[in-house]
């Protein structure tokens, strides 16, 4: 059995986005727009902060669960693929994570 990933996420949420009709909340959250949809990321990202401020393991991951889901609908919404994501974090792991910082700051 493999394991699921980001991309099978990724792949059921674009799956779900081809639906119609009232039984899918990917549905739901794409037809109401980009900016709904960032605001249920920034929602579900205090959710996760407060759940490592509380130092609640079994909620950190549900809400870490619930914040990468949501963020995915955002980039989606936004038709960002994830591929296009990874392709930056895979350009800024050519150096070290405090140059690639000190690089954006220049741009």
């Amino acid at each position: 059995m493999s394991r699921f990933t980001v991309h099978d996420l990724a792949a059921t949420i674009d799956a779900r986005a081809a639906t119609g009709g009232e039984a899918s909340y990917t549905r739901k959250l794409l037809d109401k727009g980009a900016e709904h949809c960032a605001k249920k990321v920034g929602e579900e990202a205090v959710e996760t902060v407060i759940a490592a401020v509380e130092n609640n393991r079994d909620h950190l991951i549900a809400e870490s669960a619930d914040l990468v889901f949501h963020l995915l609908v955002l980039l989606k919404s936004r038709g960002v693929k994830l591929e296009d994501v990874e392709a930056v974090l895979e350009k800024r792991t050519a150096m070290s994570g405090l140059e690639e910082k000190a690089s954006r700051k220049r741009d």
